[in-house]
């Protein structure tokens, strides 16, 4: 089946966030004594900030009040590293072939506000018809939400969208949505921090 419009996923997919996320989530955590793998971190992708920090805190048996600290310190320092951040080519390559021949979204666990900056240094904010952040959609990925309000919003049926994606959570959440999807990793290695176990 052709597809009538693009959606991809933002860290990881059209930007090589990855990293910088994880070292901003691990230098928040330590200094709680707390600790999460890369494998870890990866198989929570597409994970509001939020909603990493609530786990992390419920796992280590510490209040629930932390979480909302820990989001904010992880974002701040996350922000502080935008500069470094670069595009995925070979998924923007994609993007720009398609600009203006179809519609295309970002659909994102990242917030809103996370979302612009990140597009506003890759210089990609207008290229994207539709946008949509974590806190737009009530559940996240691996459910399909985002996904079919990325759709909503282009006025595209499900069926015909295609998703590029970098993780399983998102993958499944394309697969729950009834969209075609693109794993970027069968062409892209994602750069890593710690060595793949």
């Amino acid at each position: 089946m052709s597809y009538r419009a693009l959606i991809f996923d933002l860290d990881g997919t059209l930007a090589d966030t990855m990293p910088t996320h994880y070292e901003a989530w691990s230098a928040t955590i330590s200094k709680h004594g707390l600790f999460m793998s890369e494998d870890r971190f990866y198989e929570l992708g597409g994970w509001p900030t939020l909603k990493v920090s609530e786990l992390a805190v419920k796992e280590a048996g510490l209040p629930m009040e932390l979480a909302q600290q820990l989001a904010v310190e992880k974002e701040s320092l996350f922000e502080r590293s935008l500069h470094l951040i670069q595009p995925v080519a070979p998924v923007v390559k994609v993007a720009r072939e398609h600009r203006g021949q179809m519609p295309m979204a970002v659909a994102t666990g990242a917030t809103r506000h996370i979302c612009a900056e990140v597009l506003g240094h890759l210089g990609l904010t207008d290229w994207f018809k539709v946008t949509v952040a974590s806190e737009e959609v009530p559940t996240h990925k691996p459910e399909p939400d985002i996904f079919l309000e990325a759709a909503r919003r282009l006025g595209v049926e499900a069926k015909y969208c295609c998703v590029y994606e970098d993780t399983n959570p998102g993958i499944e959440a394309a697969r729950r949505a009834g969209m075609q999807y693109v794993d970027v990793r069968t062409f892209y290695t994602p750069r890593r921090v710690t060595p793949a176990t």
